[in-house]
């Protein structure tokens, strides 16, 4: 049960975030912000915008701006919201909606918003012999290789991309299970370089995908459906329930993820000329 007092730290904490967000970006200036030594967040995110090089390009500006450094843990979605849920973490950073939304209701955290989107896509090899070039529908593609019966390399670790694999199983009226499915337990890079290595299919985010085909013997075969829609959201975990928690850091982190400076960098970010993700908090400029 919560005690009392929290509620009112909470309050002052969410005024102080106020304030200290305003104080960043009031105007659409930017100010040094008052030295707190050190101050450093711990975010807990997915393997997907890890492996893409997002964070890597982007948090060093978000440092240059705010003086706060970002510890960043690399897990599925899952294990991202679980550290959350044990006050483990500052806030997460995530791709599953469904959760995200259970997550806040459960009052684990607090102040969600919508950072950016990119979309999943099906790949496997360019002789695609389960037959899945030219299709545009996600669950019958699956559907395809698991009556064709050629492996399908699977997250297995609970993360964003395997939520949204099982939700395409089940679409298909599909439970994956035999020598043709192999859930590998592993973070996004390394299940496509398995596929790849073993000349099989899976589902994987389009950041990671851009980032790394040119390493990679395998080709999109399957996009475009709307049940591939895949969006991203920010959490800060909730200071009522766990008092260590850097929430007012937290706060600058996901106001500064959400403005237009970050935005705009997020939009910039590009592999070989492509947009890994689209932001949606603010229009790219």
């Amino acid at each position: 049960m919560r005690k009392p007092n929290l509620w009112k730290k909470f309050a002052l904490t969410w005024i102080a975030a106020l304030f200290a967000v305003g104080t960043l970006w009031s105007n659409g200036t930017q100010e040094t912000p008052d030295p707190i030594s050190p101050r450093v967040i711990k975010l807990a995110t997915t393997t997907s915008t890890d492996n893409s090089g997002l964070l890597a390009e982007i948090l060093p500006v978000f440092t240059a701006a705010t003086g706060i450094e970002v510890d960043v843990i690399a897990v599925g979605t899952g294990k991202a919201l679980t550290l959350g849920q044990n006050g483990d973490v500052d806030v997460v950073l995530v791709h599953a909606p469904s959760r995200e939304i259970a997550f806040v209701e459960n009052r684990y955290g607090v102040n969600r918003r919508s950072v950016m989107h990119n979309d999943f896509v099906i790949i496997g090899p360019p002789s695609d012999p389960a037959g899945l070039s030219g299709m545009s529908d996600a669950a019958k593609a699956l559907e395809a290789v698991s009556i064709a019966g050629e492996l399908f390399v699977s997250r297995g670790d609970d993360s964003g991309t395997h939520t949204k694999e099982r939700s395409l199983w089940q679409d298909a009226g599909v439970s994956p299970q035999g020598d043709w499915y192999s859930e590998a337990g592993q973070g996004m890079g390394a299940v496509m370089t398995i596929a790849s290595e073993s000349r099989g299919y899976t589902l994987a985010d389009r950041g990671t995908w851009l980032s790394m085909k040119d390493h990679l013997d395998l080709t999109v075969l399957v996009e475009g459906d709307p049940r591939l829609f895949n969006p991203y959201g920010v959490i800060a975990v909730d200071p009522a329930l766990h008092e260590h928690v850097r929430y007012v850091e937290a706060m600058v982190f996901i106001a500064w993820l959400t403005s237009v400076e970050g935005q705009q960098n997020i939009a910039d970010f590009r592999v070989n000329g492509e947009s890994l993700f689209i932001p949606d908090a603010v229009p790219a400029q």
